[in-house]
């Protein structure tokens, strides 16, 4: 068999599973020291911040281990998440990660390794070892935002007692292809040193689509003593691209616009001027000290430069009356530049009163965060002008035009302090309380130098105060079994989620509050497959909305209101057969205003995905999958409704020999014609047609 480190990582799983890591039960204490996706657990840097098995955990949530990630043949985030439930993607104008969890759009609820991780970037995956999506409002453990959830990031740590090298290399039908490597040393008895990296050219279906990046990272891990380890961590990106948003929507009598059809793989933009740049680094040093059996506890400090710019030329309207057909161009330039500081602490202690068993939490995060932000809007020389209407030939003839407006530009600085407890209390055997609080102070100032004169010093400035509570409800009849309900709330302060909107207006207005009402189920069938479900109420107060295509035009709503509920299956159903399956079902609905009543932006009511996976004997294994997204509107306006899809993928992996392993992962097998995201009503992705990838993994 395949003996891969990439395949393995999940010990405790049935060999092979192509599945996310499921939450099976287990009271055996050393499954929380073994990084075997069983639990979210303090020494693993994962989420929850405390030892608690996952059927312990009164909320939704999914791990992908990294063992679907490889299997899968998953090349970003957006894959992923297309294969968990209640969750969709955003286009993010095809230079960012964006993402709707719960009927709520986010830029900015992402971490790594548990801190916050905000700036605007797609986030490679060559260095996981797991991704972990809770879903629900939770600022007790992550702060302010996640209104519907957050996706924390789980990167690989060194392993003590082993060395060993891998690589894989793979290479798809569109000519993109990518490098990674992954080597692990003992360095000595208490020290090792691991080193992940990767490389990539992109391409796909589109006209005038490319682009590469590379990553590397280093992580040190050596012990200080019996009881206190040290971690150090630096990642460096560089990502260059062309920004591509997709294409317009076009008028159909008596029912909501449409995306354009007929146009998959043209380019409505300049292959020139479209792009994105990236320059990130990430310093990292964590401490965790076992003070007794009972007691323990973990600082890390990080630090990160980020140096972001991107620049497009997108449709922002299509007349197709005329013949031949006459677009509108326009397009801007957008540069960021931003540094994160944070420190975390946190305080775990196991401890008895009475009959009562106490996991107790208590933890402080300090943040200092500065942002330079500028943009500035696209001339065209032949009418001096922002927007342009030309005829459409493939490709396009675009008249002279540069970036040379101003816009926006905006300074900004934060700090935020927080104080959280939580306490989990073992009432019964049977019966258990989650009990919990988080106390933030958020002070954001930004500088408009654009609203500077006279009478303006352009200073906006506010300072928030917010106490949000954690309570969670669970019983077990059994000790595979767990029933819970809980509440949870979170909050949004009115800067938004990258603290740029604030203005004589919005700095008057008080943070967003999402309140988060669920109950749930969780069932270990066996050892080895796994049931979940969700029922839940999520409520958004007033919000701003930003027009995707004038950054200066913001409207206040009064709320929204999402409901619905989730259902996963993840194990091995027969013998050789795995799966992962998830459905969500939501109904979100805006409040007040003129959108009043209408569904909240880019929520499908209907989401499905499955992949199977079945072991044919000792080398070869197949598996099919199928994700379905339902029609959703994209903004609140709901004018344009982007049309449901089906579509399926499947693979086939052969073990050459124990050190090599051939796949190919086909996707959208029945060619498909699909829109899978958008960000505006003119900006709507078009889905790759049929292809493949054949990858190639080995381990020296």
């Amino acid at each position: 068999m395949f003996k891969s480190r990439v395949l393995l990582t999940s010990t405790a799983l049935v060999c092979g599973l192509a599945a996310a890591a499921p939450a099976f039960a287990q009271n055996d204490q050393e499954d929380v020291i073994r990084v075997d996706g069983r639990y979210l657990s303090l020494d693993q840097l994962n989420a929850v911040k405390t030892p608690t098995p996952i059927i312990d955990v009164p909320q939704s949530l999914s791990i992908v281990s990294e063992v679907q990630i490889a299997e899968q043949g998953f090349a970003n985030l957006g894959d992923i998440l297309r294969y968990t439930p209640g969750l969709s993607i955003s286009q993010g104008e095809g230079h960012r990660d964006a993402i709707n969890i719960r009927g709520n759009q986010a830029t900015g609820d992402f971490f790594l390794n548990g801190i916050r991780d905000d700036v605007q970037y797609y986030r490679p995956l060559y260095n996981l070892e797991q991704v972990e999506i809770l879903r629900g409002s939770n600022a007790l453990l992550f702060g302010r935002g996640g209104g519907g959830g957050v996706i924390n990031r789980v990167t690989k740590s060194p392993v003590s007692g082993e060395d060993f090298t891998q690589a894989s290399v793979s290479l798809d039908t569109f000519g993109a292809y990518q490098v990674t490597g992954d080597t692990n040393a003992v360095l000595t008895g208490t020290t090792a040193v691991r080193l992940n990296a990767f490389v990539e050219e992109m391409a796909n279906h589109r006209d005038a689509f490319d682009g590469s990046r590379y990553g590397i990272n280093p992580t040190l891990t050596t012990e200080l003593g019996n009881e206190t380890t040290l971690t150090l961590f630096y990642e460096y990106l560089n990502d260059d691209r062309v920004v591509d948003r997709g294409v317009p929507s076009v008028a159909y009598a008596g029912v909501p616009n449409r995306p354009l059809t007929g146009f998959d793989d043209f380019f409505f933009g300049s292959p020139e001027e479209n792009n994105t740049t990236l320059e990130a680094h990430t310093f990292r040093a964590r401490v965790e000290h076992e003070f007794t059996d009972q007691l323990r506890g973990n600082v890390t400090v990080q630090y990160a430069d980020y140096d972001k710019a991107y620049q497009n030329l997108y449709a922002a309207g299509i007349d197709t009356s005329s013949t031949p057909n006459r677009v509108t161009l326009d397009g801007y330039r957008d540069t960021t530049t931003r540094s994160n500081l944070i420190v975390q602490g946190n305080l775990v202690g196991e401890f008895q009163t009475g009959i009562f068993s106490h996991t107790f939490l208590v933890g402080g995060e300090y943040g200092d965060q500065e942002t330079a932000n500028a943009r500035w809007d696209n001339v065209f020389a032949a009418n001096n002008d922002d927007r342009i209407e030309i005829d459409v030939t493939d490709p396009l003839s675009i008249p002279d035009f540069s970036f040379s407006a101003p816009a926006r530009d905006r300074q900004s600085e934060v700090s935020f302090a927080s104080l959280y407890v939580q306490d989990q209390i073992d009432v019964t055997d049977t019966f258990k309380v989650v009990l919990g609080a988080r106390l933030d102070r958020f002070d954001v100032s930004v500088l408009d130098l654009r609203a500077v004169s006279a009478t303006d010093d352009g200073r906006r400035g506010r300072v928030d105060e917010e106490i949000s509570p954690r309570f969670g409800l669970i019983y077990k009849p059994a000790e595979n079994v767990s029933v819970y309900a809980s509440y949870s709330e979170t909050f949004l302060p009115s800067a938004g989620d990258q603290f740029l909107t604030l203005s004589t207006t919005t700095e008057d207005i008080r943070p967003q509050v999402f309140e988060n009402r669920e109950i749930g189920a969780k069932w270990d069938v066996n050892d080895r497959l796994s049931f979940t479900a969700a029922l839940f109420r999520l409520e958004r107060g007033q919000f701003t909305t930003v027009d995707p295509d004038d950054a200066s035009i913001v409207t206040t709503v009064a709320g929204s209101t999402t409901e619905g509920f989730e259902l996963q299956l993840i194990g091995e159903l027969l013998d050789g057969w795995t799966i992962n399956a998830g459905y969500s079902w939501l109904d979100g609905e805006v409040e007040g205003g003129g959108s009043d009543g209408n569904v909240t932006r880019q929520t499908p009511e209907h989401m499905l995905s499955v992949w199977n996976r079945y072991q044919v004997n000792d080398r070869l294994a197949l598996a099919l999958g199928a994700t379905y997204q339902d029609s959703f509107f994209v903004l609140e306006d709901n004018s344009v409704e982007v049309p449901d899809y089906l579509r399926f993928d499947a693979a086939v992996y052969y073990d050459l020999s124990d050190t090599t392993r051939i796949q190919l992962n086909v996707e959208n097998l029945t060619d498909e014609d699909y829109f899978p995201d958008a960000h505006s009503n003119s900006n709507i992705s078009t889905g790759e047609p049929t292809n493949a990838r054949l990858t190639l993994h080995h381990r020296f």
